[in-house]
């Protein structure tokens, strides 16, 4: 600055030293002017003075020196300011030239004044390509045709004027930023920046924008962000629009208390205020909203975004509805209880050990048992620092095992407890890691000792008899397969007897079965003792079965005749005295069968023919009975296929009121007889097909087709008449007998109030209590129930006592001895005073005079049925008596009949 300042005092000298020279030059004119007054007459010069004249002269010098002076002042003056000029511009220039930008820049007339280097560096020109006084227009002709200009000049002027300029993109891929500005002078300047970085940067920020904004927009949580100085929102993605059911342009901008509810907005403002006094610049909370009518449970996170000066500027809040996640977490957590409480009560002792170091980290409350102290105690030791050295090796020894074949392991081995050394059975199942390496061993001790005693008691019982200790039905025949192959190709016989004891059915009835149970097993000591050493088995109730060697038949004819006398003899029971007998049947190998099972047949076949003849005879297996059994057999395989291919139907016999005359009779109801029709045989009679059936169990699907077709008929029928159906104990015994006659009910319609079910006292000597249920359950449904064939057994009157039945039904029997023996007019008498006594009604069966029928009336009995009234008949044969075509006479049932 000192330089230039006395650059600039230099300056100022040279004029003012001209200005004194001028002084002094002038003094002596004007003196001279000033004398020249005095010589105002003289008009020559040669008259002039000489003086005067040297002093013109003088002055002239002077005043030539004046200006010649000035001339050199003004020539060094313009020779510096055109150096400083040229150095101004030089530094002008060497700025510009250095500048990252290019530089043109025009007069008013367009002639470029100027252009740098950069320019030309950016369009690849050179210096010489700018001619002298060329224009804007010009040169930018000169790079259109340089290729290095994409639009026309009249664009470039228009769209370089503009604020935001022009993008230029050069082949070489590269763009440029052009900025065109006109100066006041008329003239112009245009800036050219080479952009192509910054526009891939900025591409490349508005891609990751873009995809930071698409994955804000496609996180399954809430996102969300608002300025802290006003509380409004600047971005919401599309969870946040999901869950507020809001969109986004209407989220953007407001605050929360413009979208939400007051409590709602309430719990946000507390938790934007936690974040931004928090420390740590973040806060995590849970707190419900109100979204329409229901309350949503959210779990927030809000963060501080802080500027450049540390303040807090944004706040960016991430939540998530766990309104389920908490209810499942609340159920996981019930689950993960029960699942406790479920570990902790199961009857087996649980363990988990870990494998790395054999210390248990988990046992139940059963395992206290085999650890011997509380299971908290026993947590994080091992099996060395519980059980003595002896167990902990064997146990460690087979955890080993275990864990080597990294699968289950199931084994027994005792355990010394509280309670004494016990059978346990254990189960060690390794669970392996992610890496595929042993990490648990899971172990489960189960307490045997009982149930292996149980088993082996099962196994005895399995062949044993439970009542009798002997053998039963599987044993003998292993034993009976083991003689004939002792016996087989040597000669030797052997006989089978098939026993069956007789009036064991009537002490159960009389005496009760507990007395019939010790009945059984005296006989069993009697026959053990009388056996001479062969086997002896009970076959079934009241069947057994010995194998005897010797000479054959001799000899078990001999010992079935001691057998006979032995069981004879009365029993005392209990201060009773009990008789019985017996009944057999013998087969002899190997002349009547070479296998267990056809000896037992052939034995159980001549047992058949001596109960036939009469009971306590003994029957010799004889090759005829082989066919009577064979013809049984095919009776049965025939009435199976009779359910299947209808074969069967039903007969109805009336049921009359018990008047003196069959014509004052009035007909109350049928009773549903079967009926079989053979293909071959023709009619097979009740008494031949039914046994065979009760016997093989088809009854039980007979009855129910029975009863449906039954009620089905019943049910058509125009008057509203009792459908009497029996009901087989086996019903009652296999199968829902309660359900099967609710749903044909249900199916056909009848009332239960017309069904009748008829049983025996077989239902009630089977299982009295569940007997006892089923009836009740019966009865519950509306059904009658009646007692069939009463005074044919010996304990009807208990079950009179224990179950309210509707009908008693005399058996036939004490009906035809009407007249012929006293004692059947008594029991009849007796009958129906008791039945009347217990609000029962009486039906006699088997009525087929007419002084029967009046003495039935006269006694007071109820009803009547039999073949002086109707036979058992199809119902199309009494379609007067249903009231299909009017007249319900008893006249009309005899006729029928």
């Amino acid at each position: 600055m000192a330089g230039e300042n006395g650059q600039a005092g230099g300056k100022n000298s040279i004029p003012a030293q001209a200005l004194v020279c001028l002084v002094v030059t002038a003094a002596p004119v004007h003196a001279a002017w000033g004398l020249s007054d005095h010589f105002a007459s003289q008009n020559y010069l040669g008259f002039a003075d000489p003086s005067m004249l040297w002093e013109v002269l003088i002055g002239g010098i002077v005043v030539c020196s004046f200006l010649a002076a000035v001339a050199l002042w003004i020539h060094s003056a313009l020779r510096k300011v055109s150096r400083s000029q040229l150095r101004r511009n030089a530094f002008v220039s060497s700025a510009l030239n250095n500048l990252s930008h290019g530089v043109v820049m025009t007069d008013a007339q367009q002639r470029i004044v100027y252009c740098n280097n950069r320019y030309l560096e950016i369009y690849g020109l050179a210096r010489s390509d700018i001619r002298r006084h060329m224009t804007g227009p010009e040169l930018l002709e000169l790079r259109r045709k340089r290729g290095v200009l994409d639009v026309s000049s009249e664009e470039f002027y228009r769209q370089a004027g503009t604020p935001d300029g022009l993008i230029t993109e050069l082949p070489s891929g590269r763009s440029v930023l052009v900025k065109y500005f006109a100066l006041p002078n008329g003239g112009s300047v245009a800036s050219h920046e080479d952009c192509t970085e910054q526009r891939k940067l900025s591409r490349q920020l508005a891609s990751t924008k873009q995809f930071l904004e698409s994955v804000l927009d496609n996180v399954p949580v809430c996102v969300a962000a608002k300025s802290i100085e006003d509380g409004r929102y600047i971005f919401a993605n599309r969870a946040f629009e999901r869950f507020s059911r809001l969109s986004r342009d209407t989220i953007i901008g407001k605050r929360a208390d413009e979208i939400f509810r007051p409590e709602t907005t309430a719990s946000i403002d507390a938790a934007d205020r936690a974040a931004v006094n928090s420390p740590e610049g973040q806060f995590r909370n849970e707190f419900e909203v109100e979204r329409g009518s229901e309350k949503r449970v959210l779990s927030s996170i809000r963060v501080i975004a802080r500027n450049d000066k540390n303040q807090p500027e944004f706040l960016i809040a991430l939540f998530d509805d766990v309104t389920e996640r908490r209810s499942l977490s609340q159920e996981l957590e019930n689950t993960k209880k029960f699942l406790e409480l479920v570990v902790d009560n199961i009857p087996v002792s649980l363990i988990v050990e870990r494998v790395s170091d054999g210390r248990y980290l988990l046992a139940n409350r059963s395992a206290e048992i085999i650890l011997n102290r509380r299971r908290e105690d026993a947590t994080g030791l091992t099996a060395a620092d519980i059980f003595n050295p002896r167990e902990a090796k064997l146990i460690i020894a087979r955890d080993e095992a275990a864990i080597k074949k990294r699968g289950l392991l199931v084994e027994e081995h005792p355990i010394s407890t509280k309670d004494g050394l016990r059978l346990f059975l254990t189960r060690r199942m390794t669970v392996l890691d992610e890496a595929g390496a042993p990490q648990y061993l899971i172990k489960t001790h189960e307490d045997v000792t009982d149930r292996r005693q149980t088993e082996s008691r099962m196994a005895h019982m399995a062949y044993h008899d439970g009542l009798t200790d002997l053998p039963n039905r599987a044993a003998f025949l292993q034993a009976l397969a083991q003689m004939i192959e002792a016996c087989e190709g040597t000669g030797e016989e052997f006989a089978v007897l098939s026993l069956d004891l007789d009036g064991l059915k009537e002490v159960n009835d009389v005496f009760g079965h507990a007395t019939g149970d010790k009945l059984l097993i005296e006989v069993a000591r009697r026959l053990q003792a009388s056996a001479r050493g062969g086997v002896v088995a009970r076959l079934s109730g009241d069947e057994f079965g010995l194998i005897i060697d010797g000479k054959q038949p001799v000899a078990g004819m001999l010992l079935a005749e001691q057998l006979a006398e032995v069981l004879t003899n009365e029993f005392q029971i209990d201060g009773k005295s009990v008789r019985t007998g017996v009944t057999t049947g013998i087969s002899v190998f190997p002349h009547n069968g070479a296998d267990a099972a056809s000896l037992l047949a052939n034995a159980g076949a001549a047992l058949f023919r001596a109960k036939a003849k009469s009971r306590g005879s003994i029957s010799i297996y004889e090759p005829e009975m082989d066919q009577q059994i064979r013809d049984r057999r095919v009776l049965h395989q025939d009435l199976s296929l009779a359910i299947k291919n209808g074969e069967l139907s039903l007969y109805y016999q009336p049921q009359a009121m018990s008047r003196h005359t069959v014509a004052a009779s009035e007909i109350i109801g049928f009773e549903a007889l079967a009926r079989w029709l053979h293909p071959v045989r023709g009619f097979v009679p009740p008494s031949d097909f039914i046994p065979l059936a009760e016997e093989s169990g088809l009854i039980v699907e007979m009855g129910e087709w029975i009863l449906r077709e039954a009620c089905r008929e019943a049910a058509s029928w125009p008057l509203p008449l009792q459908i009497a159906v029996n009901l087989s104990p086996a019903q009652f015994m296999h199968g829902d007998v309660v359900s099967l006659v609710h749903s044909i009910l249900l199916e056909t319609g009848l009332s239960p109030g017309r069904l009748e079910l008829e049983i025996t006292e077989g239902v009630l000597i089977e299982d009295f209590d569940r007997g006892l249920a089923l009836l009740r359950r019966l009865k519950a449904l509306g059904v009658r129930i009646s007692m069939d064939d009463f005074g044919s057994g010996y304990s009807s009157l208990s079950y009179l006592q224990a179950f309210p039945f509707d009908k008693i039904k005399i058996d036939r029997d004490f009906v035809n001895n009407l007249g012929r023996n006293p004692q059947s007019a008594a029991i009849i008498r007796a009958v129906i005073g008791l039945g009347h006594g217990l609000e029962m009604s009486i039906v006699a069966e088997g009525v087929e005079t007419q002084e029967q029928l009046s003495f039935l009336a006269d006694e007071g009995c109820d009803a009547v049925q039999g073949y002086f009234i109707g036979k058992p008949l199809p119902i199309g044969q009494y379609t007067a008596l249903v009231g299909r075509n009017g007249g319900n006479t008893i006249e009309a049932a005899r006729k029928t009949g």
